[in-house]
């Protein structure tokens, strides 16, 4: 009998992120979550920018969803102001994030702090404990700056970069690299969720080299302004294109066809389903593992984050 929890490490940002940990925390799982911190926009942004810190909306959503608390007590931390003129926009979790940074000095312990009083199901680590700011290049050589821009550039984007380029990662997230059994990439806006966590160098290089089983799971829905007609293997080589060496054991991909009106929904945003193909993605070296992990919510495609934790619970239990 093994009796240690499974090691699972979860790498992105954004609703997907967060939407999926709410399952995962359900099952016998030890989570660490790296978590972008190059959102620029909104309450996270404008505190960012404020206090010097590294925005805290994304770590805010992953701490939510892990959090054992009331379900009043999460519903405080996440509300948001809207009447006042100087509070307008900020969440509660925002501010107190902010205040604790504040008050020790260290947004990464800030968090840790924070995690204890919402008794927080494994640990949240932020990609890096400083302010940094993201950059696309674009294919016509053109550069935007900061992260809430670059989904809304016309053209697609060649590759992004952290500003500055050498940021160094706390040592916590690279220890739970090196011991996960289990290292889950995604879901996320690709080149604003997932990707700005692997461009800290010292993260991409752990996962290279990580012993455990990588895996990406793959967005449903193709992006505007990011991912326009990209296959799920366009996803992966964009991912290997900035580690710089492939990096992801196998691929995990929805296994059912949305309906046709929910498809017509999304045409008016210029998004359409991520094309599976299999025989490329098997040509890659990749495990291609097709289940039902979609639901629609009034409209919406999300990834179903329990049938995601259940079939993960029992792939690890094949597994080790």
């Amino acid at each position: 009998m093994r009796k240690q929890k499974t090691r699972i490490v979860v790498i992105g940002g954004g609703t997907g992120l967060s939407t999926m940990l709410r399952g995962l925390k359900n099952y016998p799982f030890d989570i660490t979550a790296i978590v972008t911190v190059a959102d620029d926009g909104g309450s996270s942004g404008r505190l960012r920018d404020d206090y010097d810190i590294p925005p805290p909306g994304d770590i805010r959503n992953v701490i939510a969803a892990l959090s054992d608390t009331e379900p009043l007590v999460e519903q405080m931390f996440q509300y948001r102001f809207s009447e006042s003129e100087d509070l307008g926009g900020h969440s509660l979790g925002n501010l107190m994030l902010t205040a604790l940074t504040d008050i020790t000095g260290d947004f990464s312990h800030a968090i840790a702090e924070m995690s204890k009083v919402l008794k927080v199901h494994g640990k949240v680590i932020p990609a890096a404990n400083r302010k940094i700011a993201l950059h696309a290049e674009l294919v016509d050589g053109s550069i935007i700056e900061g992260e809430s821009k670059i989904p809304h550039s016309q053209l697609p984007i060649k590759r992004v970069f952290l500003v500055p380029g050498e940021v160094k990662p706390l040592p916590e997230a690279i220890r739970a690299i090196e011991k996960a059994d289990f290292i889950l990439v995604g879901p996320g806006s690709l080149y604003t969720s997932i990707i700005p966590n692997l461009i800290v160098k010292q993260i991409g290089k752990a996962l290279v080299r990580a012993k455990g089983k990588r895996i990406y799971i793959c967005n449903l829905m193709t992006q505007q302004g990011e991912t326009l007609n990209y296959r799920a293997t366009d996803h992966v080589q964009a991912i290997y294109d900035h580690v710089g060496k492939p990096c992801l054991d196998a691929i995990l991909v929805n296994d059912v066809e949305l309906p046709s009106p929910i498809k017509e929904n999304y045409k008016e945003e210029n998004a359409e389903p991520v094309l599976f193909d299999i025989e490329k993605l098997e040509n890659m070296g990749l495990e291609v593992i097709k289940k039902e992990i979609a639901t629609i919510q009034s409209g919406v495609v999300r990834h179903e984050s329990n049938k995601i934790a259940k079939w993960l619970r029992d792939y690890t239990l094949t597994r080790l």
